[in-house]
């Protein structure tokens, strides 16, 4: 019987399948003494923090009379003789087994002195202390309630092997206290969004996955065909138009907050499927957008982590304090020290870039040069929260011209620690204006650009209905939870990243 963490023999791949057959042994032993190994439920009074909770400050060697019924995994396990102790964990907290030979009886302490690390069990008993004050649950029944075939990761190293890791992902929450303390961050974030945007009367809605166009972003789409309508679609690159159609409809202030799909790389910030939230403001532009942007960040971190400070880079950060706000063409200029606009040549814009090592492409316009100037020679050092607005229209085709340049959008996106993460519009709602705009998407992808987009007639034809003027916010919700739970790539973040398939014998 394996007692201590240390699982050394079962690290080869011959110890492992031994360890399994000696368990799989034991599973056939039970059922042969009439024990169901697997039952069909538990039925607990407590959780473990309920009871740290409500009793976490008994002094110690004291012994109540509450008794209570827990669930949870055997992480840790001694024997003493005549006495056990094992560590109990369920989904919020760990507390301790005290088992007595005296008080459960011999067959029963012979089969919890049997026990595996990993199984989960179903206890009955009273709450106490120990004399050494450890809160604990003294045992006066247990169940197996699931076998554990495989043993626990080491639980002082958990899995090594980060690859190892992101694919067993259930062997790393089990054994890696960090992996939980950021999933639980994830959750607090979005919770915190859906109550910040349920006081502003945002009413949260779902769209479509599958796309006859796929549209709202500049990516490479995933394709896939519905067999019974024969035809090709699109899973969706983002939530945009969809949305913007919700408030034709007269839906004010709509919210999705939902997986999409891009046939990109894969890298620390980038994940073929992650999560969006998109929201739409009718009434407002880009500004109103900006102020709900930096109202959802503190409120998010302060939900999540207790805090509006949070570590970028080394530099403290108080998401609670105004973002700073700056036009792209500025951030060049104070990269290259040459004023650039959109405006200017497409040759006098190449020649700069080639000067700073900039790759450009032969079908690229003036706007276009100036978005890569930025994203090679700015971007990476906007550690602070910064809003980058006036982005160029030929690179923001569903946003408003900005009113004081024509050639300039009013469109900001929001980099924290060198890193995209929200993006916001005034939006576009003039259909003549959209359709010009769309063709343009179209020409750039049949001249090779895989990423533009095409003509979405049903759009248009949701636009000429009318839409008012409106706000629109994407936050990537999966680099907001990096940011505030303070990781380094977006695969500790999603709790199954994309990978390649895993060659199994």
């Amino acid at each position: 019987m394996t007692d201590s963490p240390d699982t050394s023999a079962a690290t080869t791949e011959h110890g492992l399948a031994a360890e399994r057959a000696r368990r799989l042994d034991h599973v056939a032993a039970l059922r042969n003494d009439g024990t169901n190994p697997y039952p069909y439920r538990f039925d607990r009074s407590h959780t473990l923090a309920e009871i740290r909770s409500a009793h976490g400050g008994l002094q110690a060697g004291t012994e109540t009379e509450v008794a209570v019924a827990v669930a949870g995994r055997i992480l840790l396990k001694r024997d003493q003789g005549k006495l056990i102790f094992a560590t109990l964990r369920d989904r919020d907290d760990e507390i301790q087994l005290f088992v007595s030979r005296a008080v459960v009886g011999d067959d029963l302490f012979a089969r919890i002195d049997d026990l595996d690390l990993g199984d989960w069990v179903g206890v009955h008993g009273i709450v106490m202390t120990t004399r050494k004050g450890e809160l604990s649950v003294k045992v006066s029944g247990l169940e197996l309630l699931a076998k554990a075939l495989r043993p626990l990761p080491d639980k002082w190293h958990g899995l090594a092997d980060t690859d190892t890791r992101y694919r067993q992902r259930y062997a790393d929450l089990i054994s890696n206290d960090d992996a939980r303390r950021v999933f639980a961050v994830r959750h607090a974030i979005i919770a915190s969004f859906r109550r910040t945007l349920a006081a502003k009367d945002f009413v949260e809605v779902e769209t479509p996955v599958l796309h006859v166009e796929a549209g709202g972003a500049h990516a490479r789409p995933f394709t896939t065909h519905h067999k019974t309508l024969d035809m090709g679609l699109y899973l969706r690159i983002a939530l945009e138009l969809h949305l913007k159609r919700l408030v034709v409809g007269g839906m004010e202030r709509v919210y999705e907050i939902g997986r999409v799909f891009r046939n990109e790389g894969i890298s620390p910030r980038h994940n073929p499927e992650f999560t969006m939230m998109e929201l739409y403001q009718a009434f407002g532009d880009y500004s109103d957008v900006m102020a709900i942007t930096e109202e959802l960040f503190a409120a998010a971190a302060r939900d999540a982590i207790g805090t509006t400070v949070i570590d970028v880079n080394g530099l403290s950060v108080d998401l609670a304090e105004p973002f700073r706000r700056v036009r792209m063409i500025d951030l060049v200029r104070e990269k290259t020290g040459v004023a650039v606009h959109p405006s200017q040549s497409v040759e006098a814009l190449r020649s700069l870039a080639a000067e700073h090592n900039v790759r450009t492409e032969a079908q690229w316009g003036s706007g276009k040069i100036i978005e890569e100037l930025f994203e090679a020679l700015a971007e990476h050092a906007l550690i602070a929260p910064t809003f980058v607005t006036g982005h160029p229209v030929e690179t923001s085709p569903l946003a408003r011209v900005d009113r004081n340049d024509p050639h300039l959008t009013e469109r900001f996106e929001l980099f924290v620690g060198g890193r995209e993460l929200a993006n916001g519009y005034s939006e576009l709602n003039d259909p003549v204006e959209q359709r010009l705009r769309f063709e343009d998407e179209q020409r750039a992808k049949e001249a090779g650009n895989a990423e533009a987009g095409t003509v979405d007639e049903d759009y248009l034809r949701a636009l000429e209905f009318g839409m008012p003027p409106t706000g629109g916010l994407g936050i990537g919700m999966d680099r907001l939870t990096m940011l505030i739970a303070n990781v380094p790539t977006i695969r500790d973040v999603i709790l199954f990243p994309t990978l390649r398939p895993e060659v199994l014998d």
